[in-house]
């Protein structure tokens, strides 16, 4: 009778934090799966508190798990002679968040062909196309504002960014289908970092999402539905992997998918730019005036103070050792971004919100980690890294220039035991009026 997987995992977790020759500090519990729900973004950050170091050992879902935090750990991550990144995304994320067969769980020659795809997406005329689109949308949904009371600002984005995403990436989309559309989407994100009632909703959005992308997948296939070679859809359709084959439609709907879910999902640094605005009043004036720099310092400062993905997975290739810690072949890894970019030796008064600290920044790939570390070409880090610098951007300049809004009392608070993280009333926002 086979052994069954998590046995070996655990077993083999028990020989290595016995071994004497390792030296990556355990914190000796059973399970950590629980103490990471309580605990939430900074689970890895406590832990690497309590042992002195930048990386701990635990158990998550039963599963011998390496806890690594800051841009030396970082880089150590995106080394993809020591990491590899097959088999490393938690069932729960695949059947939620990212899917079966994307380009997350590829390695080696795969991945780089697959990234090569997704990064002729992000040329500079496209990402300008895109800030384009979302402003008009923007704009026009004005008017609709200003007849409300008020609005949950969080809600409406993520609808408006759901519009823009679908016309910029090819893929149809009906003036009814809009809301229940963003809803699978939104929900992706949230059933990742849910449990219960959370997760199921994600998972019913993932096959729902996977079921109306692969079909139009199939249309375009089948010369059935006419849309520009240069768009997600197409080049995601026609697109070749290594063997020479085209992807599968349930594949081709994943990838088109991590187009247009990532692009909503920003949605929620959206919110957290109004909640900057807000709470920083003096940097709204600096937005408006537009002084050279500001908007793009201020965009930056919201990626790294606000929590958004909070640990990256992969596996040890092979065996090895770092700073005198043994690192075995195949056992998982996380990575830290929340606690990387709130790191106090790259970062002074890491929990100040401080824009023009970038003023300084040496632009290193793996200090300020809010989408991932590395080169975006070479290894895993998010290919729409430049589209979401370009949305907040954008929504930014709309935010103070394009309208003005009052923010009544409300619940703003953001909980780093929520993943993902939003402010609690998701920003609602009253007395819209387009700006004079």
């Amino acid at each position: 009778m086979p052994i069954p997987s998590s046995l070996v995992e655990l077993l083999r977790f028990r020989s290595h934090a016995t071994d004497p020759s390792s030296r990556i500090p355990s914190d000796g519990r059973f399970d950590s799966t629980l103490t990471l729900a309580r605990e939430g973004y900074e689970f890895i950050v406590n832990g690497c508190r309590r042992h002195a170091s930048d990386v701990f050992e635990t158990r998550l879902l039963l599963q011998p798990t390496i806890c690594m935090r800051g841009a030396d750990a970082a880089r150590l991550f995106y080394d993809e002679s020591k990491f590899v990144r097959a088999d490393a995304t938690p069932r729960r994320l695949r059947k939620t968040l990212l899917g079966e067969g994307g380009v997350h769980g590829l390695d080696g020659e795969a991945h780089r062909i697959r990234k090569r795809m997704f990064m002729s997406l992000m040329t500079p005329e496209r990402i300008d196309a895109f800030a384009d689109r979302l402003a008009i949308e923007w704009r026009t949904a004005i008017p609709l504002w200003e007849r409300a009371e008020r609005i949950v600002l969080l809600d409406e984005v993520e609808q408006l960014l759901c519009r823009a995403a679908c016309k910029w990436s090819g893929v149809p989309l009906e003036p009814h289908d809009v809301r229940p559309r963003t809803a699978d989407l939104a929900a992706l994100m949230e059933g990742a970092g849910g449990t219960g009632i959370r997760h199921w909703r994600g998972r019913a959005a993932r096959q729902r999402a996977d079921a109306w992308i692969a079909r139009l997948v199939h249309l375009v296939r089948a010369y059935e539905l006419d849309v520009p070679e240069s768009c997600a859809l197409a080049s995601i359709a026609w697109h070749r992997d290594p063997d020479g084959e085209l992807l599968p439609p349930r594949v081709a709907a994943v990838e088109v998918l991590d187009v247009l879910r990532p692009i909503v999902a920003v949605a929620r640094f959206v919110a957290f730019t109004a909640l900057a605005l807000h709470e920083h009043p003096s940097w709204r004036e600096r937005i408006a005036r537009g002084e050279n720099g500001d908007t793009e310092r201020f965009v930056h400062e919201v990626r790294r103070f606000y929590p958004f993905v909070p640990f990256v997975p992969a596996r040890v290739r092979r065996d090895f050792e770092w700073r005198g810690y043994r690192f075995v072949e195949g056992t998982r890894a996380l990575l830290d971004l929340y606690g990387t970019n709130h790191d106090p030796r790259a970062w002074d008064e890491p929990d100040r919100f401080a824009p023009d600290r970038f003023r300084q920044w040496g632009e290193s790939p793996f200090d300020f980690v809010p989408q991932g570390g590395g080169d975006h070409h070479a290894n895993h880090r998010c290919a729409g890294e430049w589209l979401t610098i370009a949305i907040m951007t954008t929504a930014a300049d709309l935010l103070t220039r394009a309208m003005t809004y009052e923010v009544p009392t409300q619940d703003l608070r953001v909980s780093l035991t929520r993943i993902p993280a939003q402010p609690k009333s998701r920003v609602v926002v009253a007395k819209v009026r387009r700006a004079p």
